[in-house]
């Protein structure tokens, strides 16, 4: 498409050339990537969960899209009757009901994923990391380093630590190389990090709460109230890790 587009081809004559709408080549000639004109997932339905049962009692020969939203009723389904309706309309023309599909995760949820202790990871969430990583490689090799790297936290043993920086720069994966200079360069606060007991996370959870507490009141809180909420937030904190 862009290659009969920017010659200066007008979109109706490409349009007619290649028997499309010419909506059609708009979208894919002012496209920068072909992520752009992929079509969203729907968003997760109710019925999502009872599609296969759906399924199942239209080919039993049962048609009645009335009937079938009662018996779904009965299941626990507190949709709709229209989308029933809907998710029948397809097996009327010969077509299977349209499963959902999941959407995409996003570069922020994969690194908080591969960031996460694996124990903390929900089911879910494990399992579509499993998957990701099946399917790339590089993602893969990213997960083994950073996970050897909370090793050594684990562990408090940086012994590894000077191996581990030669695989990183080795791996010549976006960023990982870069991160072993900035590393190499501060090495003995990171050895200090490995082997110490204390965190500096407390301090920086405070900070944040703050930050927040700031940025809620719209910068109309002064002293006095934003302190109170301050201390309000560190007092329920306190109550939740103690009845944990």
């Amino acid at each position: 498409m862009h290659a009969l587009t920017d010659t200066g081809r007008a979109y109706n004559a490409v349009a007619r050339q290649l028997g499309l709408d010419w909506r059609t080549v708009r979208k894919y000639a002012t496209a920068a990537i072909w992520q752009e004109c992929v079509r969203r997932p729907r968003p997760p339905s109710p019925l999502d969960r009872y599609l296969e049962y759906l399924q199942q009692r239209f080919d039993e020969g049962e048609h009645n899209a009335k009937l079938l939203h009662e018996e779904l009723k009965a299941k626990g389904y507190l949709g709709h009757y229209q989308r029933v309706k809907m998710a029948v309309a397809p097996l009327r023309r010969g077509l299977p009901v349209e499963q959902p599909h999941q959407r995409p995760p996003s570069p922020r949820e994969v690194a908080r994923w591969i960031t996460s202790s694996p124990p903390r990871r929900t089911l879910d969430t494990a399992e579509r990391l499993q998957r990701l990583l099946a399917h790339c490689p590089e993602l893969d090799r990213t997960h083994t380093l950073v996970r050897a790297f909370a090793a050594m936290f684990d562990t408090n043993d940086p012994g590894p630590l000077p191996d581990w920086l030669n695989e990183l720069e080795e791996s010549r994966l976006p960023g990982l190389p870069s991160l072993a200079k900035v590393i190499r360069e501060d090495l003995p606060a990171v050895v200090q990090a490995v082997t110490s007991p204390y965190s500096s996370g407390v301090n920086e959870g405070r900070i944040t709460d703050v930050k927040l507490q700031k940025r809620l009141m719209a910068g109309r809180a002064k002293v006095p109230l934003l302190r109170q909420r301050v201390v309000l937030i560190a007092h329920l904190r306190r109550h939740a890790a103690a009845a944990h």
